[in-house]
């Protein structure tokens, strides 16, 4: 679990875990409740560079196929635990 403290906000601080460069989750400490919450349902699954850096002076971006990127967010899923029922490949 990463933690984030923060400033200028009505939070004092962000939890977060990344997994395989994404943010998961994110839990705040003190706020509105209500905002925070939507806000960590947003960022859920995110690539940690969009969400933690979003000002970072360098971004690398890896670019994937449309059935490497679906079988890259299954394994993130699998790794959760969310049960997925996964589509059989015609091939």
């Amino acid at each position: 679990m990463q933690t984030y403290a923060t400033k200028g906000t009505c939070s004092r601080q962000i939890l977060f875990d990344v997994i395989d460069g994404k943010v998961y989750n994110v839990k705040f400490i003190g706020g509105c409740l209500g905002n925070l919450q939507g806000i960590a349902r947003l960022v859920e699954g995110r690539d940690i560079g969009s969400v933690v850096f979003p000002n970072a002076d360098l971004k690398i971006f890896i670019d994937a196929d449309q059935t490497t990127r679906a079988q890259r967010r299954l394994d993130d899923y699998i790794k959760q635990g969310v049960k997925v029922d996964a589509p059989v490949s015609s091939e």
